[in-house]
């Protein structure tokens, strides 16, 4: 019986937990990561493409490489319907997905392929310089606002 008052205990603070979050916590959280990391790969591309920072050839190929990866992603798990802005209206952990995703789940499809095929073109540019670079960002911009006009709730 030694066991079981731990075991009590942590049913207990497991079910505490779970009482106050949404069954969509984790996939929200996951994807505004995955966009979070989108953006971060994004801006130091954005910052050469400027010339707010100098072209670093390693540090261009490495965000580009990220970028490829991260749009090659299987996202399905990352939007279960029902996690929309809409549906949890209140919750505590916010979203600006819209219910539309699901009414045109093909065309939200399309437009992450569209991101995937923008960002290999970038990984081939971000290896040129920053011409290159400048040349491919505003696929991969056009890409992600075309996605976030239609999909995305504004903040």
């Amino acid at each position: 019986m030694k066991f079981l008052k731990p075991a009590i205990i942590a049913a207990a603070i497991l079910g505490a937990g779970g009482a106050m979050a949404s069954p969509y916590d984790h996939a929200i959280e996951a994807r505004q990561g995955l966009m979070d990391n989108l953006a971060f790969n994004l801006g130091i591309l954005g910052g050469m493409a400027k010339g707010a920072m100098p072209y670093d050839a390693t540090e261009a190929k490495s965000a580009a490489d990220n970028l490829v990866t991260l749009s090659a992603l299987n996202i399905g798990a990352y939007w279960p319907k029902g996690s929309d802005d809409e549906a949890l209206k209140g919750d505590k952990l916010k979203t600006h997905a819209l219910p539309a995703i699901w009414a045109k789940e093909g065309e939200f499809m399309g437009h992450y392929k569209a991101l995937h095929e923008a960002t290999l073109k970038m990984q081939i540019a971000a290896a040129t310089g920053r011409e290159g670079i400048q040349g491919a960002i505003g696929d991969v911009g056009k890409a992600c606002g075309a996605c976030h006009k239609a999909f995305r709730a504004p903040e």
